[in-house]
């Protein structure tokens, strides 16, 4: 096994995916054993199972695939007034990906297929996006 769980690989990996968001990237493992690509975060290959990853780096763009929106935010979200929480796929990949959108507030403010960009992290929000 690789030492992909291992905590101090973790919080190296959280941080490059953080700088990788800051700079409108979304970072990604293909597998080794099967060449199948996913999320960064993931540990294990969907596919085949191994633990073994090479990174890729994909412009955060993509198409909107779903969303909430919170039109009351709760509590210890209030700086952010209305927003959605978006799940979208990432160009060029078969992946989707999830992140906060400010200034939301009904679903003709985000149709179904809207091109999203990721512009940073925030530790509170998660993923920033915006409508481009």
């Amino acid at each position: 096994m690789s030492d992909s769980r291992d905590p101090n690989q973790i919080m190296n990996r959280r941080s490059r995916f953080i700088e990788a968001a800051g700079r409108g990237k979304i970072l990604a493992n293909k597998c080794a054993k099967c060449s199948h690509s996913t999320l960064e975060t993931t540990y294990f290959c969907e596919k085949c199972s191994s633990d073994i990853f090479t990174t890729e780096e994909y412009d955060g763009l993509g198409n909107v695939v779903t969303f909430t929106i919170q039109s009351v935010a709760p509590e210890g979200f209030t700086d952010a007034g209305s927003y959605a929480w978006v799940v979208f796929r990432v160009d060029g990949t078969t992946f989707n990906v999830s992140g906060f959108l400010k200034d939301i507030r009904a679903p003709s403010d985000l149709p179904i297929g809207s091109k999203v960009q990721v512009t940073g992290f925030d530790e509170k929000h998660g993923l920033l996006l915006k409508r481009v």
